[in-house]
């Protein structure tokens, strides 16, 4: 199978490691029935997976197109929970995307550009760091720099080559896609996550949203145009629980607060971008009635295991960091999770793993509830499970 040539990562951006954290962005007991052995599942519901969007997705992309130059995530800690080696993933073990394959029956999804990779199953073209966006968006608002240059428009081009080696000589192609979920995001992070790294205003970027917003929504639409009719869309996570925005755009006044210690307005900048993200997904659906279209609420999935960190066996302060050092939530940038920084003895017991990215456990934990149809609308497909 052929594959586009690498996109070079830009060799300046080894001055601003920090921003690294900022952009790359199972505990209790599962049920059989919703995340299972793959060699033991049979595939009722969907043919493949097919996974775009950034830190929170991305299963190695990053990492083969050489970050071993940028970040931390091609060294332990990272992916030493459940791998015992790093492979690219932001986090110490699996992911989101990592859970649904899983219960549907199918091995993790491999990165694109692994050409050695077996791609029968789906593939993954989510990139640490990318942004809805392409890089002269940011350019033309001086908001710079750009972390890498694997937008959601390279990511697409990425699947119609993938399609049209895929397709070269399978006559049941078109069902094969007809018949796949297709994972979107969570994508559009890091188009707010630069600006507001920055120091620019919540006026300024929520001017942004729309047109992150339609981004989006033309990708869903070309990937209908390739034969895609069943979408999952994940919304962004509250950021303002994530202890990169809580150190960085720290407050001394209890009211700018919730009573979980979250940043309200950051928070309500999230909702405001998923409330765009839910109008936008409503009228894809209106206008194309044979696809479906499942969106998960990130937000309210993440908000329910933070304001219960005791019923989901984590530690009550929540809010601090597994891999880190220093500050109020164990994160001080530049200081960054990494070989040099340890990490805790526990991550079972964290829901944040590096000040950005989620542990495997939190992760884990949002995966059951919305394979169990939580937080979703509408419920994801559920197939019936068969005995070892």
């Amino acid at each position: 199978m052929g594959y586009r040539k690498k996109t070079p990562v830009n060799g300046h951006m080894r001055n601003y490691m920090w921003i690294f954290l900022v952009i790359c962005m199972a505990l209790f007991d599962m049920q059989p029935s919703v995340l299972v052995d793959a060699k033991h599942q049979n595939r009722e519901c969907y043919s493949a997976i097919y996974s775009f969007g950034d830190s929170l997705a991305d299963t190695g992309n990053l990492l083969i197109s050489g970050a071993q130059q940028f970040g931390p995530i091609s060294e332990l800690p990272y992916g030493q929970t459940y791998f015992n080696k790093p492979t690219g993933r932001c986090s110490n073990g699996r992911l989101i995307v990592d859970f649904i394959a899983q219960a549907y029956g199918f091995q993790f999804l491999p990165p694109f550009l692994d050409k050695h990779a077996d791609f029968s199953n789906g593939a993954n073209f989510a990139v640490a760091g990318a942004t809805a966006m392409d890089a002269s968006f940011f350019e033309e608002r001086h908001i710079e720099p750009i972390f890498t240059n694997f937008s959601l428009d390279t990511q697409i081009e990425w699947f119609k080559t993938f399609k049209e080696n895929y397709c070269y000589g399978t006559p049941d192609c078109a069902d094969h896609f007809e018949n796949a979920l297709f994972l979107i995001g969570e994508i559009g992070g890091n188009d707010y996550n630069y600006p507001f790294a920055q120091g620019r205003s919540l006026e300024e970027v929520s001017t942004f949203v729309p047109l992150i917003v339609q981004k989006i929504k033309g990708a869903i639409e070309e990937l209908i145009d390739e034969g895609a009719k069943k979408f999952f869309v994940q919304g962004n996570l509250p950021i303002g629980c994530s202890p990169f925005y809580l150190t960085t755009q720290q407050t001394n006044s209890s009211a700018d607060l919730d009573h979980m210690g979250c940043l309200v307005k950051f928070n309500n900048f999230s909702q405001y971008s998923n409330l765009h993200i839910r109008n936008m997904l409503l009228d894809v659906q209106g206008k194309h009635q044979n696809i479906s279209i499942i969106y998960a609420d990130y937000f309210s999935a993440a908000l329910k295991v933070l304001s219960n960190p005791k019923q989901y066996g984590l530690q009550r302060n929540v809010l601090r960091v597994c891999c880190g050092r220093g500050g109020k939530y164990n994160f001080s940038p530049p200081t960054s999770c990494s070989p040099n920084v340890s990490s805790c003895l526990n991550p079972e017991q964290y829901f944040n793993w590096d000040g950005v990215h989620l542990t495997e456990t939190a992760y884990r934990t949002i995966a059951k509830m919305f394979v169990d149809g939580k937080f979703t609308t509408p419920k994801i497909c559920r197939q019936k499970v068969h005995s070892k």
